[in-house]
């Protein structure tokens, strides 16, 4: 995370660098992602894997901070430090670049986002804590490796239960 002027940026995201080409980087975030950030406990494909979205999520979960973050159905920084990263696919398995774009395309669509477009993370979360409910990452995230173990169902849940009281 690096501070600027007020505003957090992830990881190597600050004002005048670039990714994927030139353009000025904005925070990126893939569309699952935007689920993952709520559940995340700390587990992840590598060490490296883990301490990047530790601090994509530190930066998410930060109610003093808001940002912009251009949503993707492609890669983001996390997946920048994932060993699982190919050069231009995911090569975890055969399906894996399919089946992780799949996942990008549901949850953009069910929070009705528009993928390339930049939103302001406060957007986001609210968006999410609105639109999703635990039971629906059985078919936003349909096939993940992480679904099974629950954190992301109580992630959502947390951050539910933590909107509303924020509302009262």
């Amino acid at each position: 995370m690096i501070a600027e002027g007020g505003v957090i940026f992830f990881k190597n995201n600050v004002p005048g660098d670039s990714i994927n080409g030139g353009d000025k980087v904005k925070n990126v975030l893939r569309g699952h992602h935007l689920l993952c950030t709520h559940g995340f406990k700390g587990m992840g494909y590598s060490s490296g894997f883990v301490k990047v979205m530790t601090e994509i999520v530190a930066d998410i979960r930060n109610e003093g901070a808001d940002f912009p973050i251009q949503i993707v159905q492609g890669f983001d920084e996390a997946c920048q430090a994932c060993p699982h990263k190919g050069e231009s696919r995911c090569v975890k398995g055969v399906d894996s670049h399919e089946h992780v774009l799949s996942m990008d395309e549901r949850v953009i669509e069910h929070l009705c986002l528009q993928a390339g477009e930049t939103y302001m993370k406060s957007d986001l979360v609210q968006r999410t804590a609105v639109k999703v409910e635990p039971d629906d990452l059985d078919r936003l995230c349909a096939g993940c490796s992480w679904l099974e173990y629950g954190v992301c169902k109580e992630g959502i849940r947390e951050l539910k239960e933590m909107m509303g009281r924020n509302e009262s």
